[in-house]
Parts: structure tokens; sequence; C-alpha cells
């Protein structure tokens, strides 16, 4: 089946459309029907053919190639999107709603009103939908998001003095473990893994494959090695660098500092990402991971 991505969003998520009757092409400006109701997006990439076998559900097809007009309809509606905020900020205030809104957007022919609103628990936000829709007279939609999805609005700085990963490039957030933090040798403290949305930093997985194979051929802490000098205990490993810090089982009980390559050892590094232990889910409850 001949499929191209669509994006509604610069840094969004991307989804797959059926092409049957139209040749589009990468940045070009497409009408589909989501879920939410008919949108305005853009192809990414070129289309390909997306073998039917691998569907989970129905592909829909692109609705049409945007026109003037439907250009100039989506244009108009994200201009009205500060004021619905601004709005929508001020009634929630007034019916003492503790929530966070973060955006709002209209479907391209205005048949449904959508905001986004962070908040720590359940919201009765009846009377609030209630004032929207005297104003805008049109089917409101208010949709709870979680701590990342608020951070990607409004972005900032991360530690590493760049702005934040999901405001940039990221535009489908993976799963992050303290599994992975421990693999890379990084500290547990959770102000220092944890990005501004309060969740573990996204970056924490790049390289996680990587110290993954790594560690399949080295020692892991405590494991006791073979070495010119007698059998050695692993206090600490570098697998970057292969270096590690051992402390010989003899009389002196001194410590070394060793190649990975030039001890002897049984691979013992079996463990998946996925496996967790009670410590490893404490912290993550400790984050609020989603």
């Amino acid at each position: 089946m001949r499929t191209i991505k669509v994006q509604f969003k610069p840094v969004g998520k991307r989804y797959f459309f059926g092409v049957d009757k139209y040749d589009v092409k990468d940045g070009d400006k497409v009408v589909v029907n989501t879920i939410r109701g008919l949108e305005m997006g853009y192809c990414v990439g070129e289309i390909f053919n997306l073998n039917e076998k691998n569907l989970t559900s129905e592909l829909k097809n692109i609705v049409r190639i945007a026109t003037q007009e439907d250009i100039k309809n989506y244009e108009k509606n994200k201009e009205e999107q500060a004021e619905i905020i601004l709005n929508t900020k001020k009634f929630s205030k007034n019916h003492g709603l503790e929530i966070k809104i973060l955006e709002a957007e209209y479907t391209l022919d205005k048949s449904k009103l959508i905001i986004y609103f962070e908040s720590e628990g359940r919201i009765d936000f009846r009377d609030l939908v209630k004032d929207l829709a005297e104003i805008y007279h049109t089917r409101i939609e208010l949709r709870q998001v979680g701590s990342r999805d608020g951070a990607k609005v409004f972005g900032g700085i991360g530690p590493c003095g760049l702005i934040v990963c999901c405001k940039t490039f990221i535009t489908q957030f993976d799963n992050v473990s303290v599994k992975m933090a421990k693999n890379q040798s990084l500290s547990l403290n959770p102000v220092k893994i944890s990005g501004n949305c309060g969740k573990l930093l996204c970056c924490i997985n790049y390289e996680n494959d990587l110290y993954t194979e790594l560690r399949k051929h080295a020692p892991d802490i405590g494991d006791i090695v073979e070495t010119e000098n007698g059998p050695a205990k692993v206090l600490s490993c570098d697998v970057i660098n292969k270096n590690l810090k051992v402390k010989y089982q003899n009389e002196d009980n001194s410590f070394g500092y060793l190649k990975i390559d030039d001890v002897k050892f049984v691979p013992s590094y079996k463990k998946s990402n996925n496996n967790k232990n009670s410590d490893d889910e404490e912290l993550d409850n400790a984050l609020n991971l989603e």
C-alpha cells in the first residue's frame, strides 16, 4: 500500500496515511481525517510501500492536498489560539481549578476545539467547558497530558546547556528507566538525572545500547577476576575506557588499576534492560516515571 508519513507540528509525532490517488512529496501540505477531526499537516519523506500485514488498524487515506483556502483557515485558527488560552486560564481561575493550560487548537473546520492542560490530579472541568462553549459555540475537548508533554510545549535549557531535546528533535518519547542510568554508572541522585519535566533525562536512552553491548564483555562490580598478581575483586568498571579498579585478594588487600583486556573472567552480564530490581522500581516511583 502506498504510504507517506504526515506530521502536524514541527517536532510532533509522525503518522502513516495512505496515498491512493495523490502524488505528494516531502513538505507538501495535506488535509487528513484523524480521530480528532479534519486536520492539516505536512508530508515527511517520500512515498513508500507498506505491507498491509504489518498494520494493526485500517490505514486512512489523505483526504486532499491542502488548498489555499485550507491554508488560510489553518492560519486563521492559529491566530485565535492565544486568546483561547487566556480565556481558559481566566475561567479555570474563576472556578478554582489548579491546572496549567498548555495549548489550544481547532480542527481545520472548527468542528472541535481541543485544549491541553497539565494537572497533578483528576479535574472536574464541566463548568469550565460550559463557559468556553458559550463563547466559541463548538465542541470543546479538554485533554490532560503528562509533564513531558508540558515541558515539550514550554521548552527550556537542559543540564547540557542546550535547548531541551523534546523541543528540538524528539518526536516521540521513549521509555527511560533507572536501569539505564545504572548501566552507565550515572549518579542516582534524582536531581542530577531528571529533566525540566521532573522525569528521567531522555538522553540517558541515547547511549544505553552501546553500554549494554560493552558490559557483555566486561566484569560486573563485585566479580572476582584473575590477574597477574592473583585473584582480585572488581570495585569499579569503566567500560568505555576499559579500565578496572580492583582489590587484590591477598594478605595486603592492596588496590590496583587494570585494563579489562589484562584480566581473565567469565562474562556474567545477561540482564535485560526491561528487568528491574526493587531498588530500581522504588526510584522510578520517586521520579513519577510514565
